[in-house]
């Protein structure tokens, strides 16, 4: 991931996805702790899977060609792409002037999100929640929950409940 240089000024990390609940966690944050008049960074963080390891052969014999990898990294590079469109359409109808930087890393998506956090020195972290219910959440693991037990900065989580919005205030 390559460095982010930033004016003076309070931080707030948005970890976006794919998914409507993190669209509707960087709505709710432009409405609720970006102020126009605000000397605030608003940093976009996208975490895509680490890319597969390939060898000769896959588990299940098959040879992958440089155009299978080739299509798989560019069909991860138009994600990312889309993404983050999805995510300027919705802050530019916020804010006008408001600094905004864009972040790719790549890994498991609580690390990635953790260290961005720390090696930002980031003011606030906000997220959506998928709300997984309790089994789900318990295979799959909650990102959300990871992080916000693990940054050092106040956690916000908004979480999509249906056609209502509710918003869980979470500090570490």
């Amino acid at each position: 991931m390559e460095e982010v240089k930033m004016e003076k000024g309070r931080k707030i990390v948005v970890a976006v996805d794919e998914s409507k609940e993190s669209m509707l966690a960087l709505s709710w944050c432009l409405s609720n702790l970006i102020s126009p008049d605000s000397n605030t960074n608003l940093v976009l963080l996208y975490v895509k899977p680490p890319p597969p390891l390939y060898s000769a052969y896959d588990a299940a014999g098959y040879l992958f060609s440089g155009d299978v990898i080739s299509a798989v990294e560019k069909y991860s590079k138009d994600l990312v792409s889309s993404v983050m469109e999805r995510a300027e359409a919705v802050y530019k109808n916020s804010i006008n002037n408001i600094q905004v930087e864009r972040l790719v890393g790549s890994g498991d998506a609580k690390d990635v999100i953790c260290s961005t956090v720390e090696k930002l020195r980031a003011d606030t972290l906000v997220m959506g929640s998928h709300g997984y219910g309790f089994f789900k959440r318990t295979l799959l693991g909650s990102v959300s929950e990871y992080c916000a037990k693990h940054v050092k900065c106040p956690v916000v989580i908004v979480k999509h409940t249906g056609e209502k919005c509710s918003f869980n205030n979470m500090t570490s």
